[in-house]
């Protein structure tokens, strides 16, 4: 036996009967670590006069003939027993091989018909209504691995156009951010469905918080008719809510009523407050499509802080460390502004917007060369400022 030729101590993947193409391109794969392949896909031709052969010819035909031996053994100890007599009379592991190809994979005829029904599996794909992007993503693959199989490969660039063209309309907000924002020619399936899965978990995020407010609205209702109120007749406070005084005279207007002010316009002061940073020079914050939250490294401008640990997604799919979470103020030329649910992040080198975040809010963006204008999401006509876009 030649030096050359080395015995392979890997298991076989072995055959039942389905899924042929997956385990021919796991023998293909094992032949050629072993150097065996030329001999399984070409064959070996013994010439009529071996005796007229040379030394060295006679040397390297009796190689071939136990490259070939070991290869048609590899093939019938990867047969299940069920399957075996299927390759039992071959002489040549050649033989073998186009036998089950003949069987499991069919002539260049049947392939041809089989790829063309994959191409239009392929094409009809469409995600079903309560499929996440992972699941839908799965099937995908599961398609274009198959095509691979019979000799079709199909781009990246194809399957990032085949996922946003065929996504559920709860995703149309994000999928547009996505065309207007990204380079479709070089984002990768990994990158978009990273961004596709960052939206759906702040979708859920949403609906639980709006779950835990149904039920607490349940769990707190109404005990008694109108008419058995002990407060009826008797004026009710618009500034505390309380019965028994009027707003002119309660007691917690004036303590309350600044904060109140504040609080109420929080998420309607989120781009002024940005718009206004970047007009008196402090530090600028940019609008980011990956990021999950707003984020900030300034510790010094949050005004309170949950300092409970969590790690988050960038805009470019790494994973940063979040140090805290909770609501920063800024000072403007309108006075104080808060902004909540920002996330600190020591190790970021800039301020960050989540384009999720506001998506999720309800407004209205526009992107156009490296800005991007929002309107208020009560009406669109109406431009809140004009924020830029990250730094790449």
């Amino acid at each position: 036996m030649s030096s050359e030729y080395n015995r392979s101590s890997l298991p076989l993947p072995i055959f039942h009967g389905e899924n042929y193409d997956f385990w021919s391109i796991k023998m293909r794969t094992y032949f050629r670590s072993q150097n065996l392949w030329k001999i399984v896909e070409e064959g070996i031709t013994i010439p009529e006069d071996i005796i007229s052969l040379s030394e060295d010819q006679k040397k390297a035909l009796e190689d071939n003939q136990q490259k070939d031996s070991h290869a048609l053994y590899c093939l019938q100890q990867a047969m299940a027993d069920n399957l075996f007599p299927r390759i039992m009379s071959a002489a040549t592991a050649k033989e073998a091989w186009d036998t089950l190809q003949e069987e499991f994979q069919g002539t260049i005829k049947v392939r041809i018909v089989r790829l063309q029904k994959l191409r239009r599996d392929f094409e009809n794909l469409k995600m079903k209504d309560n499929e996440t992007a992972k699941d839908y993503y799965s099937r995908i693959k599961e398609i274009v691995n198959q095509m691979g199989a019979y000799g079709e490969i199909i781009s990246d660039k194809n399957i990032v156009q085949k996922i946003l063209i065929s996504c559920t309309e709860k995703y149309d907000s994000i999928v547009s951010m996505i065309e207007e924002t990204k380079d479709l020619e070089t984002l990768s399936p990994t990158e978009l469905m990273g961004s596709l899965e960052a939206y759906e978990s702040r979708r859920e995020r949403h609906k639980e918080s709006e779950a835990e407010n149904a039920f607490q609205s349940k769990i707190n209702p109404k005990s008694h008719l109108e008419k058995d109120c002990w407060f009826k007749g008797k004026p009710q406070c618009q500034n505390c809510k309380k019965f028994g005084h009027t707003e002119k005279t309660c007691r917690l207007k004036k303590s309350h009523q600044a904060n109140l002010s504040e609080e109420t316009k929080d998420e309607n002061n989120l781009f002024y407050v940005c718009q206004a940073a970047i007009e008196e020079g402090k530090d600028t914050w940019y609008l980011d499509s990956g990021c999950s939250n707003h984020m900030t490294k300034n510790e010094g401008i949050f005004c309170s802080l949950d300092r409970s640990k969590t790690k988050v997604k960038i805009g470019n799919g790494d994973f940063m460390e979040a140090v805290g979470k909770g609501t920063i103020a800024i000072d403007t030329k309108k006075g104080k502004r808060y902004i909540k649910d920002v996330l600190l992040v020591p190790n970021i080198d800039q301020n960050l917007l989540s384009v999720g975040q506001m998506i999720e809010k309800r407004y209205s963006l526009h992107f156009e060369g490296d800005s991007c204008t929002i309107y208020d999401k009560q009406d669109k006509s109406f431009q809140i400022a004009k924020v830029k876009n990250e730094r790449k």
